[in-house]
């Protein structure tokens, strides 16, 4: 099972007691993947549609519980894969779509439904629980979450600007730095980075995937960090053999055109012991030295070694 799935299933198993938050996610669930169909004769059918069973589920008790009705549940197959079923929920008894349409605040007074199914500056998701419960919906009807092992995503897919723009808001007003960005006919609501994306599951009340992806982060921080580590010691290796290969070169080439005896009696003593010492650190070369001397010394005494070696080098050049 996909984390997005992991999530939209313990989502699912919460029912908010509150009346009003209960509106919320129906009113959600309604405007990302709902259906209204209206008849010649001005009759009013709704029909939600979603291919994961815990959505189909969780808008089933909403409506049991908040209006006590009982949606017709419908189960196609794909015809292109049988494994994949699309959970198919009709109202079809004119009152009630009116009811649930009109409380969700999906219709206005006069009878007329919103464009887009939108409840924009509505007050039904004026209280944070509300919009908390609104989110949750929204993110249940067309979210998903990337694979935290792979990438940190957050995205619910609208199919107007409109409706983007309110869930971007709704995410916002939790600081949750939400974007929008549109794909093919699509508006999608989304957040990057992993932090703010564990905010959101605290948003929308999923508190067992928000510790499952916390572990995830927290194993990848460590990783992320001893790969630093490797690395920046690896580099550091690198450097260190490729600055003691190059004092050997430059050392050779001053004992083969000019030879040790006319180097003072600290480069020489260096310059030997570098020879017979290549892989030696620093700080151990300068404790074999007579007498022995600190780091920044050894340093001193191979730049000027570089350095004869240079001047000979241009010298025969």
């Amino acid at each position: 099972m996909s984390f997005s799935r992991d999530v939209k299933e313990e989502l699912s198993h919460s029912i908010p007691s509150a009346r009003h938050c209960q509106l919320a996610e129906i009113s959600a669930i309604l405007s990302m993947c709902g259906i209204i169909r209206i008849s010649e004769n001005d009759r009013i059918e709704i029909e939600v549609r979603t291919e994961n069973s815990a959505v189909a589920r969780k808008f089933h008790a909403l409506i049991r519980r908040c209006f006590q009705i009982c949606p017709e549940v419908l189960i196609r197959s794909h015809s292109n894969n049988h494994r994949v079923h699309t959970y198919v929920q009709m109202i079809a008894v004119h009152e009630d779509a009116v009811r649930i349409l009109r409380a969700t605040k999906l219709m206005n007074r006069e009878g007329d439904i919103e464009e887009h199914l939108s409840i924009l500056d509505s007050v039904l998701i004026q209280h944070s629980c509300c919009k908390r419960a609104f989110i949750r919906g929204c993110f249940l009807a067309t979210g998903s979450i990337t694979e935290p092992e792979k990438a940190y995503h957050f995205e619910i897919v609208c199919n107007d600007m409109g409706k983007a723009e309110q869930v971007r808001d709704l995410l916002n007003f939790f600081e949750l730095d939400a974007k929008i960005v549109e794909r093919k006919r699509y508006y999608v609501v989304y957040i990057k980075e992993g932090a703010h994306i564990v905010d959101a599951l605290n948003v929308m009340e999923a508190h067992i995937s928000l510790m499952n992806l916390e572990n995830v982060r927290i194993l990848k921080d460590m990783r992320n960090s001893v790969n630093r580590r490797v690395n920046c010691e690896t580099a550091n290796i690198n450097k260190t053999v490729s600055a003691a290969v190059k004092q050997v070169e430059d050392i050779k080439y001053i004992r083969d055109h000019m030879g040790f005896g006319n180097l003072s009696e600290g480069l020489r003593q260096m310059a030997e012991l570098r020879l017979a010492e290549p892989e030696l650190p620093l700080k151990d070369l300068g404790q074999r030295l007579n007498p022995p001397v600190g780091k920044s010394g050894v340093n001193h005494r191979l730049r000027k070694l570089s350095n004869i070696a240079n001047e000979l080098r241009e010298r025969n050049s």
